[in-house]
């Protein structure tokens, strides 16, 4: 697991940045939104500037504790990330991990 971003409470909004080799995003806000199919949909959207550039669902971990499972996608990105933003005692942390593939 790797910590490519990070983030303080600010109202309802989540503010931060985003950092890799490949992405220096500062200025990067979580907002809430009322999604459209309150089922499935996100629980907020994710902007550097006007830009959106991601999603995100509010979950629960196994013990418990809130946190936000995140996809990060634009033109200039290879592929999407997918992280989740956690609280730590210092804020929120986005944490990345590479998804394990399933051989037969």
């Amino acid at each position: 697991m790797t910590t490519i971003g990070t983030f303080h409470k600010s109202g309802d909004d989540y503010l931060g940045e985003v950092i890799t080799l490949s992405v220096q995003a500062k200025n990067v806000r979580i907002s809430p939104d009322t999604p459209a199919n309150v089922e499935t949909g996100p629980t907020h959207r994710i902007f550097v500037g006007r830009a959106e550039i991601g999603a995100a669902w509010t979950r629960r971990s196994a013990e418990g504790r809130e946190y936000l499972s995140i996809t990060l996608d634009d033109p200039s990105f290879s592929a999407p990330i997918n992280a989740n933003l956690v609280e730590t005692k210092t804020g929120f942390s986005l944490i990345w991990s590479r998804r394990q593939e399933v051989t037969a």
